[in-house]
């Protein structure tokens, strides 16, 4: 029997070849979609690609120091991968304004944690204000935050400097032993050459009183006048309706002993009975308020209190650290910058002396009415 042999069927053309009928000895070709065969254009992450990578660096750190919040910065991370990579750059994370590192209180976690310190080793002045502020009296860290708030400090950033004047004032983290008054004065003075308002306005009431320097009525005047303007001239430069604030209120009028009135202060822009608004609350100073609104309330446990001021947010570190109002004993303040503010938003309106026992408070501390030189456990009413 023989065997099969396998042959190679073929087919052949009963027509005219080209009419769609296989043709012998040829293979079928196979057809290309018009899309494969359209020419390839130039899209936008291909035009990007083009641009130098010190150029994009220089745009996003422009970027970066105008950012008016998270978002702004978080769209350029999800835009595309190149961006992606040169957003995170040292140089551009060192620009990021106060607006774009501003943490929520309530989205706060380890990875929020870590960002901003990435942003200190990039060298952020506004990342290590924050961060120690956050580490300081929020996660009770003293030491490292303060250290974080000096960095800042060395390199002349405001806020720090007053922020350090403050804990200085306070003896903040530790016992009233180490209250350094000179100290605090000396930092207060720093970020009052650089412009804070409230450390001009604190280094003018420090004068006035005496506190922690020799008393000099005149030059503390001078400084409140100063503290004023400023606050007049940002809020000229925020665009406010001029009616909406320039309103004069009539100066408070205290009889003396022998019932004369006196009127203390004058009519001069906002500590002297201008109502000018309050001014733009710091990032950092909004943490802290949100944090402990979110974890209890107005006091942060343990007896300890919150500045009476609303947009300060700064927590006692142990007990009576602040110091109350000398007439109704009821807000304290870390500091008169505080009080100076608080008044003329609310306290005014509010203030009313109680009936009280005048040598004590039920807690073992002295009530003071009029305040005295050191500020130790009163503040004297506002004018």
């Amino acid at each position: 029997m023989f065997p099969v042999r396998k042959t190679k069927r073929v087919f052949y053309s009963a027509g005219v070849a080209g009419d769609g009928d296989f043709t012998p000895g040829k293979k079928r070709r196979r057809c290309v979609s018009s899309i494969s065969q359209a020419p390839e254009t130039k899209t936008g992450p291909d035009l990007l690609d083009s641009i130098p990578e010190d150029l994009v660096v220089s745009i996003l750190c422009k970027l970066a120091s105008t950012s008016r919040c998270p978002a702004d910065f978080i769209n350029v991370l999800m835009t595309c991968k190149r961006l992606n990579s040169l957003a995170t750059n040292p140089l551009v994370l060192s620009r990021l304004s106060r607006k774009a590192i501003a943490v929520k209180a309530q989205n706060w976690s380890e990875s929020a944690h870590r960002f901003l310190k990435r942003c200190v080793d990039a060298g952020s002045l506004e990342a290590c204000y924050t961060l120690g502020m956050i580490r300081f009296y929020c996660l009770q860290n003293r030491g490292n935050g303060a250290s974080l708030m000096a960095k800042a400090a060395i390199s002349s950033h405001a806020p720090a400097l007053y922020s350090l004047a403050v804990i200085q004032f306070n003896g903040s983290g530790g016992s009233k032993n180490d209250k350094d008054l000179r100290a605090g004065v000396a930092l207060c003075a720093r970020a009052a050459f650089l412009g804070h308002v409230d450390a001009l306005r604190e280094l003018g009431h420090c004068l006035q009183d005496g506190y922690g320097v020799p008393q000099n009525v005149t030059e503390g005047r001078r400084f409140l006048v100063q503290a004023n303007a400023r606050e007049l001239a940002a809020v000229i430069s925020s665009g406010i309706e001029a009616r909406s604030w320039l309103t004069l209120s009539q100066p408070p009028q205290i009889s003396d002993s022998n019932n004369q009135i006196q009127i203390h202060g004058c009519p001069l822009l906002s500590d002297f009975g201008c109502n000018v608004p309050a001014p733009e609350t710091h990032p950092a100073n909004r943490f802290l308020a949100d944090w402990f609104a979110v974890r209890g309330g107005d006091c942060p446990g343990d007896g300890l209190r919150l500045c009476s001021h609303g947009g300060c947010g700064r927590p006692e570190t142990r007990k009576h650290e602040f110091r109350r109002c000398s007439v109704c004993g009821v807000v304290n303040y870390c500091s008169r910058a505080c009080q100076a503010l608080d008044w003329k938003l609310r306290h005014k309106m509010d203030c009313a002396p109680v009936e009280q026992d005048v040598a004590g408070d039920g807690e073992g501390n002295n009530v003071q009415i009029d305040g005295n030189g050191n500020g130790d456990n009163g503040l004297v009413p506002m004018s």
